[in-house]
């Protein structure tokens, strides 16, 4: 079977890392029909948009996409590219794996947990309202009229948003997440003890829906303590449910557990119309200092991919290309600079020759 993915090579390191990624996953002996699609500056620089309707169409038709980093242009006019592709495609389920591989230098000696946060609700709803416009000053007034409370006039507001639909879906999300991979508890985190109609409503939903899922315990942690016990023991927690704001925050503290944002695998699924899609990409930034250089930690990208095969019902590969990934870490031999250890003297390998090095393993 031939699978059609879309293919979003981004900005900066980013064609350089998802071409590492392509070359892996078809050395997986998977058959695939890429539709190579812009989005980011590069897109802007050439059809004056960064997220062009071909490409939202693309995904939407082969409902896979593998994606490098973006940039986003101030002259676009957009506050984010990725930002724009979730509120457009409906994908509000972030997928953040964190786990630890031997090889890669960490304090820790095992982590193994995921992430799961909401990707369209709170704090990044998009709803601002600048200092000093005649918009912020009438919700000003609307806010001291009904509550008696002033708001700075020296101030920009954001509103936070967060529903019972959006808040269902999550958490129910995360509950078959867990039981498709074989985890026993889900942990959902919040800010309820003070922001009681907003989190307090996640925090109630997410209670409720953990009635219909016996075999998975269930618990929860306020944001802030949440944190500081995954720093102290991160081997006590599963699977981890929150709103946006928390979730990133959650996901790069997770990420920092496992060696870096270049080693975190990630995804996000939903979709609008009723047609499930999935979107499996680079967590990393773009940074263009090292573009064309050769020396961009492929990792997490491939490790994207590795979930991708999963996706598209490619088990086996999806398992041997993660073995394979393993087995290099391990190894060490082929690491690229930001996967050395302060005290290995070793000259680091390029992001093609790590990815030769996976290849070599399959």
């Amino acid at each position: 079977m031939t699978h059609r993915i879309t293919l979003i090579p981004g900005d900066g390191i980013g064609p350089e890392v998802v071409e590492a990624a392509r070359r892996v996953i078809e050395a997986t002996g998977t058959s695939v029909d890429w539709e190579r699609q812009p989005m980011g500056a590069g897109a802007f620089s050439r059809t004056g948009r960064t997220l062009p309707a071909q490409t939202v169409e693309s995904i939407r038709a082969t409902r896979v996409a593998l994606k490098g980093p973006v940039e986003t242009p101030v002259t676009s006019g957009l506050r984010s590219t990725n930002l724009e592709l979730r509120k457009t495609l409906d994908l509000y389920a972030n997928v953040r794996p964190c786990r630890l591989y031997p090889g890669v230098p960490s304090v820790y000696d095992q982590v193994d947990l995921i992430v799961v946060r909401e990707n369209t609700e709170g704090m990044y709803t998009g709803l601002e309202f600048e200092m000093g416009t005649v918009a912020v000053k009438e919700l000003m007034r609307f806010v001291e009229d009904t509550t008696g409370r002033r708001i700075r006039e020296d101030s920009g507001v954001s509103i936070k948003t967060i529903s019972r639909f959006g808040s269902e879906r999550i958490v129910r999300f995360a509950f078959e997440e867990a039981r498709r991979r074989g985890r026993t508890k889900v942990t959902a985190s919040h800010k309820a003890n003070i922001m009681k109609f907003t989190d307090g409503l996640f925090l109630e939903v997410a209670r409720s829906v953990a009635q219909d899922y016996p075999d998975i315990a269930f618990d929860d942690r306020i944001i802030d303590a949440l944190c500081m016990q995954l720093i102290q023991a991160p081997e006590r927690f599963d699977v981890l449910v929150m709103p946006n704001l928390y979730g990133d925050v959650a996901a790069e503290l997770g990420a920092g557990l496992i060696g870096g944002v270049g080693v975190a695998p990630g995804a996000h699924f939903g979709g609008d119309d009723g047609v499930e899609l999935a979107l499996f990409e680079a967590t990393h930034g773009t940074a263009p200092d090292l573009a064309g250089t050769n020396q961009a930690n492929p990792l997490g990208v491939m490790l994207s991919g590795a979930m991708l095969l999963r996706h598209v019902g490619e088990l086996d590969a999806g398992d041997r290309l993660e073995a394979a990934i393993a087995a290099v870490l391990a190894d060490g031999t082929h690491l690229p600079g930001d996967l050395r250890a302060p005290d290995d003297d070793r000259a680091p390998a390029g992001t093609f020759q790590m990815a030769d090095a996976v290849i070599a393993q399959l």
